[in-house]
């Protein structure tokens, strides 16, 4: 069967992130490579010990992002399919909260196109991130440390 938009995943969900189902579904003959990428819930975050994760979406855009990360993806790379997992709600430490998976004929291709979907993926896609800790919550803005930073002298 000739890779096609169809062969793709692309969901929001409230469980468990299954790697091990993701990978077998886009597992096939044509593709000699998968690369994955597997971000989850660490213990802390720039210097704050973390308690848990919440994570909620504008979940009919961020499907449709993630569909456009997609295509765009089959555009840029040669790749046979890709598949893009995103966690909503309550997530503890240790828990996967994206998962993305990317087959392709050769391991070059599976790489680039992975690395393309996560870092477009956390651009544009309409989904965000409250991170708890001991002391309150912030709601994340990417990379941006979320605890506030004094202002340095001015030189």
């Amino acid at each position: 069967m000739p890779p096609t938009p169809d062969n793709d995943l692309y969901e929001l969900v409230r469980a468990a992130i299954d790697p091990a189902a993701i990978v077998k579904h886009i597992r096939a003959g044509q593709a000699g490579a998968i690369v994955t990428f597997d971000g989850f819930v660490r213990n802390e975050s720039h210097g704050r010990a973390t308690k848990h994760l919440e994570y909620e979406a504008y979940e009919p855009m961020a499907l449709a992002k993630m569909r456009e990360i997609g295509a765009r993806i089959r555009e840029k790379f040669a790749i046979h399919r890709v598949a893009m997992v995103h966690r909503l709600g309550r997530l503890e430490i240790g828990e996967t909260s994206v998962f993305i998976a990317v087959s392709a004929p050769h391991r070059a291709a599976a790489f680039d196109a992975c690395r393309f979907a996560i870092d477009t993926l956390k651009r544009i896609v309409p989904i965000w991130k409250k991170e708890y800790f001991q002391d309150g919550s912030v709601w994340a803005e990417g990379d941006i440390p979320p605890a506030a930073q004094e202002a340095k002298p001015a030189s």
